[in-house]
């Protein structure tokens, strides 16, 4: 049974923050609309390659917008509210989701008390960088760096680092995903709907458990260590005959069992057999691991400490990922009904119903307004005459 497959997701959003958030929505089966300025859209589109030779249609765009349909809309305009408002009554919008700065609810006709008015039980999630107080713009490498994420990453006596990934986006997404729970929760339970302000830099300062605890707590200095571990040790990346490995030794039982064997056995020295002892000499015991693990494969590193269970694992590339049965047996996909393209997509963090119905595939990403001929004409009513009209003033 696919749980949320009758809930209609209404989503002014651009970027990453948002249309992360409601991809994960249409993961659970939900409708998921997006709404985009008739003129500008979501920039998004814009970026990277383009794959489809076609405009608004770029790489960068794919890869978190399967599932959804695309209306566009001048919200600035009073016909465009108008129609908004009748979009959220008539298609009966269980969540609106935006990422617009707060300063434009109101100018936007967007703002939960107005939306309330006309379906009292909507739940309403709005993204913002600083808060709803705030409309400073926040872009995810900005909030990495404001929220303590940078310097905590890189080498220790290198440069703060960006991380791979837009954590600040894509963990807000997440929190997004939890509180949108509960609200679907309280609803059910009490008939209720809520509002729901989400910062990105409070999302983001809130992974910082550790680092933050301990500083204010206990007056610890702590800032990026590169591959290594504050707390534990031999805990880094090592080099191999043909690569990187990274190895993790998380207990004093473990590192017995490391060097019980022949290639380790010159490191069982006594001043190394509790963890404190192994960081305290960290540097030397790192150089003196990598120059036993540089003389032997990833592959024979590998077997070794899986046959004594100790944590390693060959760091991999993407496509090596998408190959691990782990993760093969989990990847979505989509393909284009128009060109024949077919994108590979991440697997979810949990694999839903609603996705194993479906086989893992989601309906391509949206082009520029494509749902606007079913949902403004069939749904709304509007006739040619009237949307030929709306997109020669810019209404649509």
């Amino acid at each position: 049974m696919t749980l949320f497959k009758n809930l209609t997701v209404l989503s002014l959003e651009q970027a990453t923050v948002a249309p992360y958030l409601t991809y994960r929505l249409a993961q659970d089966g939900m409708t998921v609309i997006r709404l985009e300025h008739p003129i500008y859209g979501d920039p998004n589109r814009f970026i990277g390659e383009n794959v489809l030779n076609e405009e608004r249609m770029n790489a960068y765009f794919l890869c978190i917008n399967s599932g959804k349909k695309a209306l566009t809309l001048n919200m600035a305009d009073p016909k465009g509210q108008e129609i908004f408002k009748q979009l959220i009554s008539k298609l009966n919008v269980d969540i609106f989701v935006t990422n617009q700065l707060p300063k434009n609810y109101e100018k936007l006709g967007i703002a939960y008390e107005l939306l309330k008015e006309i379906k009292p039980d909507i739940i309403w999630l709005g993204l913002t960088g600083f808060g709803p107080d705030s409309n400073e713009g926040a872009y995810d490498p900005i909030l990495q760096a404001r929220s303590g994420l940078m310097e905590l990453t890189g080498e220790a006596a290198g440069d703060p680092q960006v991380l791979g990934i837009p954590l600040p986006d894509m963990g807000t997404s997440e929190h997004g995903y939890g509180l949108l729970m509960k609200a679907l929760f309280k609803r059910a339970t009490t008939g209720e709907g809520t509002r729901i302000d989400l910062s990105m830099f409070e999302s983001t300062v809130s992974w910082l458990t550790v680092p933050i605890a301990l500083s204010k707590s206990f007056g610890a200095n702590i800032s990026r260590r590169g591959n290594t571990h504050e707390f534990f040790s031999p805990v880094s990346v090592y080099k191999t005959l043909n690569g990187f490995v990274y190895l993790a030794v998380g207990n004093d039982r473990q590192w017995e069992s490391m060097v019980g064997q022949d290639m380790f056995k010159s490191l069982a020295k006594e001043e190394y057999k509790k963890n404190n002892g192994r960081i305290a000499d960290v540097i030397n015991l790192n150089k003196a691991i990598n120059d036993i693990t540089e003389q032997h494969s990833s592959e024979t590193l590998i077997e070794l400490f899986t046959s004594i269970t100790v944590p390693i694992s060959k760091i991999k590339t993407v496509n090596e990922i998408v190959e691990d049965p782990l993760v093969a047996r989990r990847i979505l996909s989509s393909k284009d009904p128009k060109t024949g393209t077919k994108l590979t997509l991440a697997p979810p963090p949990n694999m839903t119903p609603f996705l194993e119905e479906q086989d893992r595939k989601l309906s391509f990403p949206p082009r520029f307004g494509e749902q606007n001929q079913s949902i403004y004409g069939d749904v709304l009513g509007y006739d040619k005459t009237f949307l030929a009209e709306f997109k020669e003033k810019g209404i649509i």
